[in-house]
């Protein structure tokens, strides 16, 4: 965790975003020394730029390598504010380079239980479901479903795409991105056992 430094917040605050591609919530700015009063004042001076309700930028920053994304993953916050979604299906596919996938709108998986009174981003299509912590990894900084599951999550959507997934498994194998273990536990899921049959032959 990293150790916040209430007197100089700028350097906290700063530590906090490069983490998060320039990206912080509120809760993050109160805990780095600036008080909820203050917030309206540095996005009127142009110090940081509202992107969401209770997500910010620090301006200063280069813009995010991955757009958006990282802000999105930050609108999943808990109530202890740290992020639960994931990136997945195509979009996990593409952050892999694998095969034609440049999904318009970012796909994100969050727990069965998640709820969020603010409105679903126009660009982030939301999917429930149980990820294991095996089924995760980082990229950039951001969680990420392994390619594995994303392939499962894709197929479950459009059963069509079953040559182009076994295409990729083929690709995926050859670069190491799936492992023998995950194939048997994707066959050995309830929800994937049907297409993870066919898909991991």
């Amino acid at each position: 965790m990293i150790k916040q430094r209430k007197s100089d917040p700028f350097s906290a605050l700063t530590q906090i975003s490069q983490a998060q591609q320039g990206y912080f919530t509120s809760r993050q700015a109160i805990a780095a020394g600036y008080a909820d009063n203050t917030h309206t004042y540095h996005v009127r001076a142009g110090n940081w730029e509202r992107v969401q309700r209770g997500i910010y930028r620090l301006t200063h920053l280069s813009p995010a390598e991955d757009g958006l994304t990282p802000a999105y993953l930050l609108w999943t916050r808990g109530r202890d504010d740290q992020p639960v979604g994931v990136l997945s299906h195509e979009t996990a596919l593409s952050y892999f380079d694998l095969g034609d996938f440049n999904p318009p709108k970012v796909h994100l998986t969050v727990p069965i239980g998640f709820r969020r009174n603010s409105q679903t981003p126009k660009a982030v299509v939301l999917h429930h479901a149980t990820l294991t912590p095996s089924e995760i990894t980082l990229m950039r900084g951001m969680p990420i479903c392994r390619v594995a599951r994303a392939l499962c999550d894709v197929l479950v959507k459009n059963i069509l795409a079953l040559e182009e997934c076994r295409r990729l498994v083929k690709e995926s194998r050859r670069r190491g991105l799936i492992l023998d273990g995950e194939m048997e536990a994707a066959k050995a899921n309830r929800m994937f056992s049907a297409v993870a049959g066919k898909l991991f032959r």
